[in-house]
């Protein structure tokens, strides 16, 4: 009789840990931030415990279970309205390298190896640091990396000779953008709210953006639901 209650229950928690998943959301299946993995793992605990003792209520699972989902659902309800509220529960990105330099003070704060990082290069394709324009540690762990373009990472010596024959062709030195924001792409507006401290980052104004944002036929802040800046100064605008 054990062992049929053990699978039973074994059988229910199986549904219903797969049902409380999709309530989450598919982000659960993905990289798991600090927030989720704590609550996954609450979860996975307290099914275990139910299935081997079988002389306590199923209730005194599915209660703080359904719990710990009303928890996380709210929270990333409000995480949508807040951007204070998703890097105080899924922390911020970090910049590992910048135009081919490790950030070593970044990858000590963030207990972050010299095997590590050689390790999600490789999984990224690339094998000598001097070859990243810039390479971030998102929050979930990932290492996103952005290659040099090419011309780039053969070092000064490429540089010098494509200023030298700029400087025949055309009188002047072609400048190559260069990546300047720590955070790509770098959200400006979010749910009708502008964010104020990236657009200090990339040194512009609400006032240059109201101008921008006409190219796309918005006269306010509010109709727009999401707006972002890539390393090449470029838009992107998606409106309510």
């Amino acid at each position: 009789m054990e062992l049929t209650g053990i699978l039973l229950r074994t059988t229910f928690m199986y549904f219903f840990i797969f049902l409380i998943m999709r309530l989450m959301g598919k982000r659960e299946i993905g990289k798991l931030s600090v927030f989720d993995l704590v609550i996954s793992i609450m979860i996975a605990e307290i099914a275990v415990i139910v299935i081997e003792s079988t002389e306590k209520s199923m209730f005194l699972a599915i209660a703080p279970i359904l719990l710990l989902v009303l928890i996380q659902i709210g929270i990333a309800f409000f995480s949508l309205k807040s951007r204070t509220l998703r890097t105080l529960f899924d922390g911020k990105p970090s910049v590992i390298i910048r135009d081919g330099h490790l950030n070593r003070k970044e990858m000590h704060k963030q207990r972050y190896n010299l095997d590590d990082l050689m390790l999600q290069l490789r999984e990224n394709q690339v094998t000598e640091i001097a070859d990243v324009e810039l390479a971030v540690l998102e929050s979930t762990g990932k290492l996103s990396v952005i290659k040099k373009e090419a011309g780039q990472a053969s070092g000064e010596e490429t540089g010098r000779s494509d200023e030298s024959s700029n400087n025949d062709s055309y009188g002047k030195t072609e400048i190559r953008p260069k990546i300047r924001y720590e955070n790509l792409p770098l959200p400006l507006i979010l749910d009708g709210q502008v964010q104020d401290d990236n657009l200090e980052k990339v040194g512009k104004t609400r006032f240059w953006l109201k101008s921008e944002l006409q190219n796309y036929e918005v006269d306010n802040f509010k109709n727009v639901f999401f707006c972002s800046i890539d390393h090449k100064g470029k838009l992107y605008v998606d409106k309510k």
